[in-house]
């Protein structure tokens, strides 16, 4: 079992759940987050610390079977991240916006 970023996750990216795994399994778009699957522990400190709500255990039903492939995908493609940044200056307009993965979703990695 493995945490997964969901789609609140898209242009919040708060990062605070970074600064807590402690194994470092976060990767980094540029304009959200995503868990290894394959690396995460399932300790499920990040959960809280996500001010957008965004992290789900895997076999929650708000984490689909597309967000476990969605973060195992992008795990593959984008940098670890290893400490938290600075979330976007509109973070907080975005947290709770429908439909951001439709939308908004980029495919583009992010900055370390």
């Amino acid at each position: 079992m493995a945490h997964v970023v969901t789609d609140n996750c898209i242009n919040c990216k708060y990062m605070d759940c970074v600064e807590v795994c402690p194994v470092d399994c976060f990767y980094v778009g540029e304009n959200m987050l995503v868990i290894n699957p394959d690396e995460c522990i399932d300790c499920g400190v990040c959960v809280p610390e996500c001010p957008a709500d965004a992290i789900f255990p895997d076999t929650d039903p708000q984490a689909e079977p597309l967000w476990l492939d969605h973060n195992r995908k992008y795990s593959e493609l984008w940098p670890n991240i290893l400490k938290k940044g600075l979330p976007p200056p509109d973070a907080e307009s975005w947290n709770g916006a429908p439909d951001k993965f439709g939308k908004h979703f980029s495919p583009e990695p992010g900055e370390k």
